[in-house]
């Protein structure tokens, strides 16, 4: 069975994925997979090797004589676009994304120590330095992507050679580091996630132990003793999500994943305390996390800025990934409503529409200066988003002992096994852009179980189902709709009422008074110019005329009547009353977010005036 995440054996998890070769999609995220494939995953080896990338584990084999190439904790692209390929192969079987995963493959395990001791920045004059800075130098943050990429490509090919580079190295830091051993902890969390999937696929409790010591480490002081690296305070004192927006997220997801496993009442608390506190403080509309350039860093309640937002894409995987494992523990809708919001906004915004570009740092607000590219000096993000986007089906769907739930609408094929039965459901629907989802379920022999579908919470309620036709019974628990019956050839009709809505913001968030943005469905919208030429989008007064929906290849785009407000620019300030404004009238198209920055450069906003003033 090929997860992500595997909860199968999680005493303390109320869900289980179903494997990703057992759900194929087609629908809105399934192009963006087929993107990923085709496009993503091969410009973005090349972009290894033309990068140096891979040089570096040919340098630290011996095979090559040259100078380290890039930042130190370079290795972690190479073993990202690994557990990408190694998600994405099992459905392509291409002969070309084989050799390639294969010869990197080999040159990870000729660049090994002996002692399994695996980073390539740590050779040479260097060796002395190996576990002298946790704080700076990533070498446990690079451990867990290797781990993590290691445990996807066992479950994804059957192969064991990298899990077994992996488990050396894993078996290396268990020697080094542990009760009685090395203290520290690392200063970007990753390997606490990677343990605990270690464990779960080995079942050797040593890698649990040593996650939840890692965890346990913090708030010594061991890694700096500051916000920024979390190390401030023990984690299960922790009052706010703080800090560097990606580790904070990072960790969070990971001690989710230790709660899983040992029912740590303490850390459950925690969790909940801080979701609460980025939710609804700290994550602006799109799903996005981090406020501020400083220390690519979180900010404080209501810290939300538009144009100078950092929400790094890393950050809106993380902040994905956590609620994912928080919804695996508990069934509460509220994790998947922010998986949704997160993944059609601040996440897919990180991508370009034709899979070569990527955002680092996703604004809410640009003149136009901020574009895509299809790489970076610091390139955690491009396959970050490709090892996101090749497994996206496996979110799709759980089970646990009651029955089958339905997390994402996406038009897809699945096979799931409950209790030993088989039970096909298909999806068929054109969601984000149309609320009608057909489901249909076959099960031979006929078997009675619950099906749980989630009515997302922008739906407010509202919506219509059906099974075969009639009117069904049914209750709704934790934002999930419940139906208990005897399935056997079944179908299943649910619309959600795809309303456009004015959305506005706490009145803290000083940036946006007297503004809103629109969302449709789980969808943000925004004006960029190169659909209003004819005035400033800054300037746009959306207004409370009806905003008329568009269909336009297959995507809908928002259009309706406002003010453009414009003044004398030459002047900063003027006494009130003074100040020369004029209002025309103009006719304004929005778009979807995650689609901005796709033609020619201009400005953009998500918040926008909704009245004269």
């Amino acid at each position: 069975m090929a997860f992500v995440v595997d909860t199968s054996k999680s005493p303390y998890a109320l869900l289980t994925p179903v494997s990703l070769r057992d759900v194929k999609i087609s629908g809105f995220l399934g192009k963006y997979r087929q993107r990923t494939i085709d496009v993503s995953i091969p410009t973005q080896f090349e972009l290894l090797e033309s990068t140096g990338r891979l040089d570096n584990f040919r340098r630290a084999s011996g095979k090559i004589k040259k100078d380290f190439q890039g930042f130190f904790f370079n290795d972690t692209d190479v073993y990202k676009w690994l557990e990408a390929a190694s998600y994405v192969f099992p459905d392509t079987k291409d002969r070309n994304l084989d050799k390639n995963m294969k010869s990197v493959i080999n040159e990870i395990k000729d660049a090994q120590e002996p002692d399994g001791y695996l980073d390539t920045y740590f050779m040479f004059d260097k060796k002395t330095l190996r576990w002298t800075n946790l704080k700076d130098l990533h070498e446990l943050y690079c451990a867990g992507h290797l781990i993590q990429a290691a445990v996807a490509h066992k479950r994804n090919t059957g192969e064991e050679n990298l899990f077994n580079i992996a488990k050396k190295f894993a078996d290396n830091i268990t020697n080094t580091f542990g009760s009685g051993k090395k203290e520290g902890t690392s200063g970007h969390p990753e390997i606490e996630m990677a343990l605990v999937e270690l464990y779960r696929e080995t079942r050797d409790k040593k890698y649990l132990d040593l996650a939840k010591f890692f965890l346990d480490e913090r708030g010594k002081g061991l890694v700096g003793g500051d916000e920024y690296h979390i190390d401030h305070l023990p984690f299960t004192k922790l009052n706010e999500v703080t800090g560097h927006a990606v580790r904070m997220l990072y960790l969070l997801s990971g001690a989710t994943d230790i709660y899983l496993e040992n029912g740590d009442k303490a850390i459950f608390e925690t969790l909940n305390r801080l979701w609460n506190d980025l939710v609804f403080k700290k994550m602006y509309i799109t799903g996005g996390v981090g406020s501020r350039y400083e220390g690519e860093s979180i900010g404080q309640a209501y810290e939300l800025p538009n144009r100078r937002a950092y929400t790094e894409t890393c950050a809106a995987i993380g902040n994905f990934m956590w609620n994912w494992r928080m919804l695996l523990a508990t069934g509460d809708g509220k994790f998947a409503d922010v998986m949704e919001q997160t993944l059609y906004n601040g996440l897919l915004s990180g991508i370009s529409l034709d899979g070569k570009n990527y955002f680092y740092v996703n604004p809410l607000e640009d003149r136009g200066g901020h574009r895509r590219q299809p790489w970076y000096e610091v390139a955690c993000c491009p396959p970050n988003l490709a090892r996101t986007l090749g497994s996206i089906q496996n979110y799709i769907y759980t089970t646990s002992k009651d029955g089958i739930w339905i997390h994402l609408y996406e038009e897809n094929d699945a096979k799931i096994n409950l209790s030993d039965h088989e039970i096909l459901i298909s999806q068929k629907t054109k969601y984000p852009w149309d609320g009608k989802i057909k489901i249909e379920i076959s099960a031979k022999p006929p078997f009675d179980f619950t099906l749980f579908l989630r009515i997302p919470g922008w739906a407010d309620g509202k919506f219509d189902v059906d099974i075969n036709g009639k009117s069904v019974e049914h209750s709704i628990e934790k934002g999930y709709l419940k139906i208990k019956k005897t399935w056997q050839d079944d179908t299943i009709t649910i619309e959600f009422p795809m309303k456009v809505k004015r959305m506005k913001s706490n009145p803290f968030v000083r940036e946006n008074t007297d503004k809103v943005t629109i969302m449709r469905g789980p969808v943000v919208y925004c004006a960029e110019a190169c659909d209003n030429p004819a005035f400033d989008v800054w300037n746009l007064i959306i207004g409370n005329g009806k905003i008329q929906e568009k269909v336009e290849d297959g995507v809908v785009t928002l259009k309706g009547n406002g003010f453009a407000k414009t003044s004398n620019e030459e002047i900063l300030y003027q006494e009130k009353g003074k100040a020369k404004y004029t209002y025309r009238e103009v006719e304004f198209t929005l778009i979807p977010y995650h689609r901005w920055a796709n033609s020619e450069p201009g400005p953009m906003a998500v918040w926008l005036f909704d009245r004269k003033g």
